[in-house]
């Protein structure tokens, strides 16, 4: 029903494949437009209008390291770091 195609990027020209299985997903959202920009495109269109996040040091709760988080930490919530939050994590 579906045969891959072969589209050229609006923003960089490099082609790229639009697959049957992604001509099938437009169809069953209605989508009636073929994408006009490659995955890395889409993705650096999609990532321009956020701002870069600003990060926070705190020290972790359980190993007493450097932990940067992306909110202020508070003395009544204990922050970790990235290897003792995957732990945590882990474990739930």
């Amino acid at each position: 029903m579906y045969e891959d195609k072969t589209l050229k990027c609006k923003d960089c020209g490099q082609e790229f494949v639009f697959t049957a299985g992604e001509q099938e997903f437009y169809a069953e959202k209605g989508f009636q437009n073929e994408p006009q920009r490659c995955k890395a495109c889409r993705d650096a269109k999609r990532n321009a209008g956020k701002g870069q996040r600003e990060m926070f040091v705190g020290t972790c709760a359980a190993c007493g390291g450097e932990a940067r988080v992306p909110f202020e930490p508070k003395n009544d919530k204990p922050v970790y770091c990235s290897e003792c939050f995957a732990k945590i994590k882990e474990q739930q």
